[in-house]
């Protein structure tokens, strides 16, 4: 990934950098828990920084939500095109995307933060654009292999990725519901293997990225 730089546009030190990535990992720890009004005092104590580090990254909460989307959101595509390019098969490279975008928990931050999100920013759809594109192609390359089955679309393949990395009601420890998750996925990925004399078919519409573009403000978080 690119060095980061600050507001004025200037790489960052590296002491810079590591309280900008520890802020942006609490705040969406904490936006996933509390929702996006929750208090930033919060968010910079999870950080292990002071409030006045907190601000002198992000000016307002605008401005560190903004931050939290556009970084899930580069992670995540570039996780699709690391996949795509180091997997022997594009069914390979959906799988290895799915677990480590899992741990990326944009599909837990993106529902939590939906009608926060600019998505006519500039920079925020250009990275999401390049992501699904990449996971468009997956599907596509998965599936004239003979891999991945044919009644797939790219938006079950997000909208699977929200209903995984949402919290587990009750008291369960975060790493048993994280690793509870990937065993799950590994569940899931079977059904998505196209099999030799399958008969049963998906039951529900065959939504496209198009389709949930337009049933509202960009529900599909994952690329």
């Amino acid at each position: 990934m690119a060095q980061q730089p600050d507001t004025a546009g200037r790489p960052l030190r590296a002491d810079a950098r590591d309280n900008r990535n520890r802020i942006l990992a609490a705040a969406a720890e904490v936006f996933v828990e509390q929702g996006p009004g929750a208090p930033l005092e919060d968010i910079s104590k999870r950080a292990g920084t002071g409030i006045a580090t907190l601000y002198r990254r992000f000016p307002d909460r605008e401005s560190l939500t903004r931050a939290v989307a556009l970084d899930a959101l580069q992670r995540t595509a570039d996780e699709a095109r690391r996949a795509r390019d180091e997997e022997p098969t594009a069914f390979a490279a959906l799988v290895r995307y799915l677990h480590r975008v899992l741990d990326i928990r944009i599909g837990a931050v993106f529902p939590v933060l939906l009608n926060e999100i600019p998505f006519d920013d500039a920079e925020i759809a250009s990275v999401r654009d390049g992501g699904v594109a990449v996971m468009q192609g997956l599907v596509a390359t998965a599936q004239d292999d003979g891999d991945l089955r044919p009644d797939v679309t790219h938006a079950d393949i997000g909208m699977l990725l929200v209903r995984l990395s949402r919290p587990l009601p009750g008291s369960i420890p975060r790493d048993v519901a994280e690793q509870v998750a990937h065993r799950h996925l590994d569940l899931i990925v079977d059904g998505l293997r196209a099999a030799a004399g399958r008969t049963a078919t998906l039951g529900g519409p065959a939504l496209t990225f198009g389709d949930l573009q337009s049933m509202g403000d960009d529900p599909d978080p994952a690329p």
